[in-house]
């Protein structure tokens, strides 16, 4: 009888344990396509960090790759900052804390400075130069029909815009972009500085 019984509690060890090994295997397949405080900077180049500009022993020593602050006269709470003069996106969740920053590409126009909101999103679609883009996230559209707005090349390819053109795209990597549609569904505020 002991030994039915003990072959039991294994079984039932092993269960559990493949039950967590199953979860963890979700868990890791889905985080790269989850925006956490911690990867941001996995996926920026020099230059472009997430994080309080300190140096990592917290002593308020000023990281040599820690990006520019938030623009002052950016507004408060929630909000997508786009400055034209850094070619920078700053993603603000209200707390100045929790701040992811990236560089973009944009195209042959920019937009003007003001508070303009998301006004639609498209998972996929072309680029005006051809490119297969995803993680479309608009904000604009000028008196002069230009479109402006976030989405990265599926290749991550920057873009190539014809001069002889007006658009308003401003191209992100793709780890960029899947932030950006995270973080902005319909209705968020885009606050678009110098």
């Amino acid at each position: 009888m002991a030994r039915s019984s003990s072959g039991v509690f294994v079984t039932g060890l092993t269960a559990a344990a493949l039950a967590v090994v199953g979860y963890l295997a979700y868990e890791a397949s889905a985080a790269p396509h989850r925006v956490h405080r911690s990867s941001a900077a996995a996926s920026a180049t020099p230059g472009d960090a997430k994080g309080s500009g300190k140096d990592d022993k917290g002593k308020g020593a000023t990281r040599k790759d820690a990006p520019p602050a938030v623009p002052s006269g950016s507004g408060t709470g929630k909000r997508v900052v786009y400055s034209v003069g850094q070619k920078r996106v700053w993603l603000v969740s209200g707390d100045t804390k929790d701040v992811r920053s990236f560089e973009v590409t944009p195209s042959t126009v920019n937009p003007q400075p003001g508070t303009y909101a998301v006004t639609s999103r498209d998972l996929n679609g072309p680029g005006s130069d051809g490119v297969r883009l995803e993680h479309i996230v608009r904000f604009l559209r000028d008196a002069n029909g230009v479109v402006f707005g976030f989405s990265a090349a599926v290749d991550g390819s920057p873009p190539q815009p014809d001069p002889a053109k007006k658009t308003g795209g401003l191209r992100e990597r793709p780890a960029d972009g899947l932030a950006m549609w995270e973080f902005a569904p319909k209705g968020t505020k885009v606050v678009v500085v110098p």
